[in-house]
């Protein structure tokens, strides 16, 4: 990732936005709460571990899910979700490094 680029993720203002695209729909669980009770402190300290390039994934969470079969579903942290919104943000400005399908879960069979 060049200079610019990676300067660009940790920006304050693209890690705001990805905060805000991470916790959309998601304001009443417990993960988005607890991060943003202290959301200046949690984007300062995640944006200190990006720059400082010391930033680590936590673990994923998993449950089922029963419908329409039961499935394991693994689940990143929320504040994972929030790096993962900023990268997206920035690859999808970076034409011919990123393509939506090189996502899985952007991957869509076709239909019969």
């Amino acid at each position: 990732m060049t200079i610019h680029l990676y300067s660009q993720l940790t920006s304050w203002e693209n890690l705001r936005l990805a905060y805000q695209k991470a916790a959309k729909g998601k304001r009443g669980t417990e993960a988005v709460a607890r991060f943003e009770y202290r959301l200046e402190d949690n984007l300062i300290q995640l944006q200190a571990e990006l720059v400082t390039q010391s930033y680590r994934p936590g673990r994923y969470g998993s449950f089922y899910i029963h419908e329409p079969k039961r499935r394991l579903i693994s689940a990143a942290p929320f504040r994972d979700r929030v790096v993962h919104h900023a990268l997206w943000a920035q690859s999808r400005d970076t034409p011919g490094n990123f393509r939506p399908t090189d996502c899985g879960s952007l991957k869509r069979s076709p239909k019969p």
